[in-house]
């Protein structure tokens, strides 16, 4: 061999690895199945943890169902609570304007009464301008023509009068 003197050096390869023996079919086979077998094992864990859950779906699927349908049968049931307490509410309502209409009546009523017992108490105590008993109609008191009570006042006067006794 001869030495040069150059740049570039030259780096010695290994030797290619020798070629892999010929396989042995039986050794393969087990291979093969030993594989098999592991990837049946890995997808059967996967598969029983997913029945559960699928499992769980549907059995939680069929609970829904029912929880729906009780929600619809208390909401119908609400609903129908809902109008009577309505029906309730509109009835005390009515009652209280007529309550209402009832007071405000009776405040009518005592105001009228409380000017009969005035026109009453007048015509007892004979005020000018009021005929008693004894005057003629169109006379008063003072002796003025025109002032004092027309005929229904008189009469009803009267009849306030018998009353009261």
């Amino acid at each position: 061999m001869t030495t040069s003197t150059s740049s570039t050096t030259q780096i010695e390869q290994p030797p290619p690895p020798p070629p892999p023996p010929p396989p042995d079919p039986q050794r393969t086979a087990e291979a093969r199945a030993a594989f098999t077998a592991h990837l049946t094992s890995i997808g059967n864990s996967h598969i029983s943890s997913l029945e559960a859950r699928v499992s769980d779906i549907h059995a939680n699927s069929t609970a829904i169902s029912k929880q729906e349908d009780d929600v619809a049968k208390q909401t119908t049931k609400l609903a129908a609570q809902a109008k009577k307490h309505q029906k309730v509410a509109d009835d005390a309502a009515g009652k209280l304007k007529e309550l209402g209409d009832i007071q405000n009546w009776a405040e009518v009523l005592e105001r009228d009464l409380l000017v009969l017992e005035e026109t009453v108490r007048m015509g007892e105590a004979g005020e000018e301008g009021w005929r008693t008993e004894g005057e003629e109609e169109g006379e008063g008191e003072g002796g003025e023509a025109g002032k004092g009570k027309t005929g229904g006042q008189y009469r009803e006067a009267n009849a306030l009068e018998g009353r009261a006794s």
